[in-house]
């Protein structure tokens, strides 16, 4: 069994690495380049199993009432396994010791292709409990529509560990 660790240090390293083994997801050098750059003034959450990292979590606080999922990624081998879950969970607690009321996501939109792997990112969220709330069509591009998803927050429990 893993746990959640803040990640304090090689931000961008570990996001490069993680997107990086998801080209179904992540195909754009340049998209992966500009994310572990955006990361590393982000709070960074971190899945460690057997003292690897199999998942990687940036938030972006909105003050005062929303923190965004800015990317989450797990290691191909690991998919299926909880620990997106369980990065989930360190962002409610996140958002609601920062006083957030709601915890907000973009990812993207069913665009007419046979795109399993964004259909599975899709259910994934919906299982978690997020709410399709809206698509902005030209947000990132007209060929990338993005789904905003927002997951009201309650009560979270304190603490996680620092890496």
């Amino acid at each position: 069994m893993g746990k959640t660790v803040e990640i304090l240090t090689g931000k961008a390293e570990l996001c490069r690495s993680i997107m990086g083994a998801l080209p179904d997801w992540f195909s754009e050098p340049e998209v992966i380049e500009a994310s572990a750059q955006a990361i590393e003034d982000l709070p960074v959450f971190g899945y460690v199993e057997a003292d690897v990292v199999t998942a990687l979590m940036a938030l972006k606080p909105h003050p005062p009432g929303a923190v965004e999922i800015a990317l989450i990624a797990t290691r191909p081998e690991h998919h299926g396994r909880g620990a997106g879950r369980h990065l989930i969970d360190a962002a409610e607690r996140f958002g609601h010791e920062s006083g957030a009321r709601l915890l907000t996501v973009k990812t993207l939109a069913p665009r007419g292709l046979d795109e399993p792997q964004f259909e599975a990112t899709r259910r994934f969220y919906d299982r978690a409990g997020f709410v399709r709330a809206e698509v902005f069509a030209k947000l990132w591009h007209e060929d990338h529509p993005c789904l905003f998803m927002v997951k009201p927050l309650a009560g979270v429990q304190a603490g996680e560990a620092t890496l």
